[in-house]
């Protein structure tokens, strides 16, 4: 038998559909494989895997690959991935098993302007998965997001059209709310960046903010606007 914890925040109201749904997935990545697992979740909210059986080491390579570990420290020059946790008023604050703040300086990277104007400039919004470089491991922890996590962000502004991002939801849920309110027309696809964490990425003619109105009520969810810059 084999415990492993991964990065997989468990977050929002409903705890449980979200352990539900990640079970499903997993059951879906090993289901070529000899192994039965469990899942828990920890006091700091990551996602337990116990696994048992034949391939049980290789489910947990598996796992652990797929959806990372919490760092118990972080390491100068070393690349973690975590998950956005808040903007404060001098730095965003990043979680990868330990808290980490990037601080106004590195993110002049992402133009000018306070970490939550930035925030809202780049559709940004808590439990977005982020891949970050470690620049300093004293008493507080320093990091800069690294060139690919900044291309991403980039490329989401430079676009012809715009896009929404939505924490706490599955893709399904999305596209019901989406079918719902009549808009399954304006959007051309949604974009799976974490397990519960997506980018509905809208048509040439259609609105954010509009989808944002339209969507919002029907879904427990937090979202963020990108508006794409080369309409």
């Amino acid at each position: 038998m084999i415990k492993i914890v991964t990065l997989q925040h468990i977050y929002g109201k409903n705890r449980e559909r979200m352990a539900g749904l990640l079970k499903t997935l997993v059951e879906n990545e090993l289901k070529d494989l000899e192994v039965k697992f469990e899942i828990s979740i920890t006091p700091e909210n990551w996602t337990e895997f116990t696994l048992e059986g034949e391939d049980e080491e290789v489910s947990a390579n598996l796992l652990t690959s797929r959806y990372g570990t919490p760092a118990k420290k972080a390491e100068p020059g070393k690349i973690y991935m975590g998950f956005l946790q808040a903007f404060g008023e001098e730095a965003f604050l990043v979680n990868i098993g330990v808290p980490v703040k990037v601080e106004t300086e590195e993110l002049k990277a992402l133009g000018s302007g306070k970490p939550k104007q930035l925030a809202s400039r780049f559709g940004l919004i808590p439990h977005l998965p982020v891949e970050i470089e470690i620049i300093e491991a004293n008493k507080n922890l320093k990091a800069r997001f690294t060139k690919k996590q900044l291309d991403i962000w980039w490329s989401w502004i430079k676009a012809a059209t715009d896009r929404v991002t939505v924490n706490g939801a599955t893709r399904s849920e999305i596209k019901s709310a989406i079918k719902k309110t009549g808009h399954g027309r304006d959007i051309y696809e949604i974009e799976r960046l974490g397990l519960l964490e997506h980018a509905i990425v809208c048509r040439e003619k259609t609105d954010g903010p509009g989808i944002v109105a339209a969507i919002g009520p029907r879904l427990k969810s937090e979202m963020g606007v990108v508006i794409g810059t080369a309409h």
